[in-house]
């Protein structure tokens, strides 16, 4: 019975140490974390800024700020060119505003759409913080008079649309992952901000 008793604890021996070599390879150390979106746009390295002669901007803010004044100018294109399926409705009280009220509200849109992605897309510094109004409130005439109507999924899709062609402009191709985890972001939006 002895011998019996040491043959079967030098086999649970052997069998524990073979599961623990096996269980402590490197095929299980954990994955890394991606970076987050406002990194892999350029993260908190300081450039200088283009609209700002003499002042730095982070580079993932500058990203962010470039795609979204490339969105707002497409947006605008297609109003004044009156092409199918535009966005006036929506746009309407900001673009009848005039002369330098006009583009100073356009700039204050363009700052709180860059606050936006940049805050909830990895922008940790303070100058990334947003304090607008929540997505369904923004998005709501009722509660935003700078907001003309409501959206519906087809406005929506335009809009994404709008942000895509703007993303690619700016050096973003369409077949990557950034692209993909862009259009992840906005469809996440799309609930709060979809009303019709």
């Amino acid at each position: 019975m002895k011998v019996y008793s040491k043959l079967t604890l030098s086999v649970l021996i052997a069998a524990s140490a073979a599961m623990i070599s096996c269980s402590s390879n490197d095929d299980e150390s954990p994955a890394p974390v991606k970076a987050s979106i406002y990194e892999r746009l350029g993260g908190t390295k300081m450039v200088s800024d283009p609209d700002n002669s003499g002042q730095m901007i982070e580079q993932g803010r500058l990203s962010f700020r470039k795609v979204v004044n490339s969105t707002i100018g497409l947006i605008v294109a297609d109003i004044q060119s009156n092409a199918s399926g535009n966005l006036q409705a929506h746009f309407a009280p900001l673009l009848a505003e005039t002369g330098t009220t006009q583009s100073t509200n356009i700039a204050k849109l363009s700052d709180n759409l860059t606050d936006f992605f940049s805050f909830n897309t990895g922008g940790t510094n303070a100058v990334n913080t947003y304090s607008g109004l929540n997505m369904v409130a923004a998005h709501d005439p009722a509660k935003n008079p700078r907001m003309g109507t409501k959206s519906s999924n087809a406005d929506y899709t335009k809009f994404e649309g709008y942000v895509g062609a703007a993303a690619n402009a700016n050096g973003v191709a369409s077949n990557t992952e950034l692209y993909t985890d862009i259009v992840a972001v906005l469809e996440s939006l799309r609930t709060p901000i979809v009303q019709k």
